[in-house]
This record gives C-alpha cells, sequence and structure tokens, in this order.
C-alpha cells in the first residue's frame, strides 16, 4: 500500500465506525475494548485523530504528551454532537495528511518510517481500522477488511511494533514463519535473547513453528481482537504469542 491508500483508508474505516456507532448507540458495552462504552471509543479515536493532525499539520519534532488523547481538543461536545465531531475529527485528520509534503519530517516513533507523512498515515489507517472493528462489534455487525489492507497490517504489526517490544524472549534463537493464505505475503520472525526482528520472505520458508491464517485473521489475532486458535498447531506458540506479541486491546 502507498500513503494515498493509507489515507483513502483512514476516511472509509473512519465513516465505518462512525455508521456503527450510530447503530450500537453511545452506551453499548464495546465486547472487544473491556470497560469501554461507544461513547469511550469515540472519544479516544477522535482525538487521536486530532492528536495525530496537530503532529503533522505542525510539522511537531516532539510529541505531545496528553494525558488522555482527547484532552487535545478544545472543547468536547455533548452526547447529541459526539459522532459529528469524531466526523469532523476523520475529514481534518485526511485533509491535513493529503497535503502533507511527502518527504515531512516530524516526530514518529518507528525510526524505519520513510517519512512522517507516510507514517502517521499508515498508523492512522490501521488504528482507525482496528477500532472500527471495535465499533462493530458493539453494534452487532462483522464487515470484512480488505485484504491488502488487513496483511499491510500485519507488516506494521511485525516488522514495526515487535522489534520495539523487549517481552518476546528465549534462551535460545527460535524462528516463525508467518503466512498469509489469501495474499501469499510471507514474514520471518526470529526470537532469543536479544530484540525480536521480523522481515518479509518472498516464499514459505524452515521455521521451528509456522503461524498460518488470512491475512484478517493475522491481522485481527496480532491485534487481540481474535484469539490464535486454529493459526498454529504449536499451542506453546500460540500461548507465548498471545502474552507476549498481540497488542493489549487499547
Amino acid at each position: 500500500m502507498d500513503t494515498r491508500e493509507w489515507i483513502a483508508a483512514v476516511g472509509g474505516q473512519g465513516e465505518r465506525l462512525a455508521a456503527a456507532a450510530e447503530r450500537a448507540g453511545l452506551a453499548a458495552p464495546v465486547p472487544t475494548c473491556p470497560d469501554w462504552v461507544v461513547r469511550d471509543l469515540l472519544l479516544h479515536l477522535g482525538g487521536v485523530h486530532r492528536w495525530a493532525a496537530t503532529i503533522v499539520g505542525q510539522a511537531r519534532t516532539e510529541p505531545i504528551d496528553l494525558a488522555e488523547p482527547h484532552d487535545i481538543a478544545d472543547e468536547l461536545p455533548d452526547d447529541g454532537g459526539l459522532i459529528a465531531w469524531f466526523r469532523d475529527g476523520v475529514t481534518g485528520l485526511v485533509d491535513v495528511l493529503t497535503a502533507a509534503p511527502a518527504d515531512l519530517d516530524c516526530w514518529k516513533f518507528m525510526r524505519t518510517a520513510p517519512s512522517g507523512s507516510s507514517f502517521w498515515a499508515r498508523r492512522q489507517a490501521h488504528e482507525t481500522t482496528i477500532h472500527s472493528v471495535d465499533a462493530e462489534a458493539a453494534a452487532g455487525l462483522r464487515s470484512p477488511i480488505p485484504s491488502p489492507l488487513a496483511a499491510d497490517g500485519v507488516d506494521e504489526m511485525l516488522c514495526g511494533f515487535l522489534p520495539r517490544n523487549r517481552r518476546l524472549h528465549a534462551d535460545e534463537e527460535r524462528s516463525v514463519l508467518v503466512s498469509a493464505t489469501d495474499t501469499g505475503d510471507n514474514w520471518l520472525v526470529r526470537y532469543g535473547p536479544e530484540r525480536p526482528v521480523a522481515s518479509r520472505v518472498p516464499a514459505p520458508v524452515d521455521a521451528d513453528s509456522t503461524v498460518a491464517g488470512t491475512a484478517e485473521e493475522l491481522y485481527l489475532s496480532l491485534w487481540n481482537r481474535r484469539p490464535w486458535h486454529g493459526l498454529t498447531g504449536d499451542e506453546g506458540l500460540a500461548s507465548l504469542w498471545s502474552d507476549k506479541v498481540q497488542v493489549r486491546w487499547s
């Protein structure tokens, strides 16, 4: 995927979330986010969108520290205006990302990202997609995630987030092949006494263990939105990855 496609995903997945929130109602529990209701979800992501838009739009070179993401807003709406406020945040973020130069230099927390604008477009595409899954869970809905978007989310997780993870380790080096059965994408993850590393591989390779499923299944499992059951025959690996690799719900 490219920056243009990530920006389109922010807009499309943001509208998917807003529509699900309208159907569920603000007080509906969010099954995939314990202790949250839809109102909390909208406030959280609406704040994250405005936070990211400020970093990109002002080319900030340092992070903006907030107790809660929505603290960046000058004024929060009442319940009657919350979904419109959320939609305004999506539109604002899309506009800022669209206007940002391709070589924008701004703060980002993954050093491998080629530029600030591409980093934030990708990160917000997946932040919005995962939370749209949450909103649909609250509404009793289930829409498919486009396979290219899901595969890109797996890549972001394995090649971007995982190397920052100090919790996944073993006394001896281990390798795991991660295969998306519908898109043909493959990744090789290595971990041991040192920090884990992951890379794309053009075809399946020999590894100590294998995790395989559709890109959507892998994506949602890595983001703790579905169990690992059925994706690997190595139950020890499934337990380890559930505990050490997948992102917590928030």
